[in-house]
């Protein structure tokens, strides 16, 4: 039921929904985490559940319409790739800095690998379904 919605959210992955809801986003920035590097900015807090919600946020700042969709894009993809090896029961935001705009695909994917592990959702074994 990939890109299906339900109950006003939507499926986007295997195990993973969409936050699309600004009060959840808020709720996230408020009681969540945070981790840091160049590129990227991870919000996280645990949702006593068996799946993640994932929120993507890019700013204006970054660029136009197609320079933020494609920023989403590679982050999106870089998370589905790697859904395996990341703990799941999590609100997850990703904030993409304006460096994200000029970074490819290997280098978002290390920064987003790197504040996983920051914040000890990255597991050392990939989950066996």
């Amino acid at each position: 039921m990939e890109g299906s919605a339900i109950g006003g959210i939507t499926l986007i992955m295997k195990r993973t929904f969409s936050l699309k809801k600004n009060q959840d986003f808020k709720w996230v920035y408020a009681k969540g985490r945070s981790h840091a590097n160049r590129i990227l900015v991870l919000y996280y807090l645990p949702n006593g559940k068996d799946h993640n919600y994932l929120g993507i946020s890019v700013s204006k700042k970054v660029g136009n319409s197609v320079e933020r969709n494609r920023v989403k894009r590679r982050i999106r993809e870089c998370y589905r790739l790697n859904e395996d090896r990341i703990k799941t029961g999590y609100h997850m935001i990703i904030i993409a800095r304006v460096r994200a705009k000029n970074s490819d695909y290997q280098s978002i994917q290390s920064a987003m690998i790197h504040l996983l592990k920051k914040s000890k959702l990255w597991l050392d074994e990939v989950k066996v379904r």
